[in-house]
């Protein structure tokens, strides 16, 4: 396995890139330890396809570096990096065997036949093949297909990385989880090093020790799964990650005051002090989890209508309209709660400020 830092490493499709805008990938710096789990996880084009095939030699960056172990690897062909990737769709051989299709990788690299065996083997009961090893691969549903791709990636004990490029696109929703969970458990044995690529924030959150959340060719923030959720840094982590997103309203301040529409809002004095230390456009940001409804003229509460109730089982999606603006919360399930005229709580000490979508403390 390798540690992987990116020095300055940015791309440009154009070679001659004028502004940040003109990035592909735009510069930055990186370090992804030795025997760690990552993801890349944004919206399609937002450059982290372009991030994996710089790091797997299929791409070279138009600027900076790319290190395993301190060692420039930027110009080194994909052959040299001992990398492994699996796809989004299987690449196996339908004719042969399910055992075959799993020692090949060995196989190619002349290692003894002895321990192709054992290794095989090994990889077939973490991904519970071994009752198919002897199958032809072309009679397989597509589940089976794609444990064997990942198989053929976890095989080899000298890699330096294996990539994953969105590997479960194509499985069937209960089987995504039972794979997540497996490569979860086989990181845990191997202590590989795993970069997985992916738009789903479910996969990313489940599988990664830590997200690379990116947006427009930027990278926006690194960090573990509670953190993303709980700090994040920019409003598109907030707005990426959740299901709904956060919250964000426009807020202006009047002297002390602080102005959500017309509604003066109560809060905290240090908070307060930041917001006047900002420029820039100024919002809050609070997860629909953490809105809670008050009485009426409570400290940090507005005063708003509820339009809609969902009953969603474990919680209630409530939708409220204010000052032309909507929020949601996420309320228990034994609450009842009315349409209409209602107070809510949204400063907070899960509360979060933004000048120009960037978290305001950071």
């Amino acid at each position: 396995m390798a540690r992987i830092e990116f020095k300055n490493l940015g791309h440009a499709y154009s070679g001659n890139p004028a502004s940040l805008k003109d990035y592909a990938l735009q510069p930055m710096n990186m370090v992804w330890e030795d025997g760690g789990a990552y993801a890349l996880l944004g919206p399609s084009g937002c450059g982290k396809s372009t991030l994996l095939n710089i790091i797997s030699g299929l791409l070279q960056p138009s600027e900076g570096q790319v290190l395993f172990d301190g060692r420039d690897m930027t110009r080194m062909a994909t052959r040299d990096r001992n990398i492994a990737q699996v796809f989004q769709f299987p690449v196996l051989y339908d004719t042969m065997s399910v055992f075959d299709n799993l020692a090949f990788p060995l196989r190619n690299r002349k290692i003894a036949e002895r321990e192709v065996q054992a290794r095989v083997r090994e990889i077939a009961e973490m991904l519970d093949l071994t009752r198919d090893l002897k199958q032809r691969a072309a009679g397989l549903s597509a589940d089976a297909k794609q444990k064997i791709s990942l198989g053929r990636g976890l095989v080899r004990k000298d890699v330096a990385a294996i990539l994953f490029d969105e590997p479960l696109t194509v499985i069937d929703p209960h089987m995504k989880w039972e794979l997540r969970q497996k490569l979860k458990e086989i990181h845990h044995q191997l202590k590989l090093t795993l970069i997985y690529v992916t738009h789903d924030q479910v996969e990313a959150l489940t599988f990664a020790d830590e997200v690379v959340v990116m947006t427009e060719g930027k990278v926006v923030q690194q960090g573990k799964p509670e953190a993303l959720f709980l700090r994040p840094d920019h409003t598109f982590v907030g707005y990426f990650i959740g299901s709904p997103g956060m919250n964000f309203c426009p807020v202006r301040l009047e002297g002390d005051a602080v102005l959500l529409g017309q509604q003066r809002l109560q809060i905290e004095a240090a908070q307060l002090q930041a917001l006047k230390n900002s420029n820039g456009e100024l919002k809050l940001g609070i997860r629909p989890e953490f809105v809670e409804l008050a009485a009426p003229g409570a400290t940090g509460a507005v005063s708003a209508e509820i339009t809609q109730v969902q009953h969603l089982g474990t919680s209630q999606l409530v939708t409220a309209q204010f000052e032309g603006m909507s929020v949601k919360a996420r309320l228990s399930p034994e609450m009842k709660i009315a349409t209409g005229n209602q107070w809510l709580r949204l400063a907070k000490p899960e509360t979060i400020y933004f000048s120009n979508d960037e978290r305001i403390g950071r």
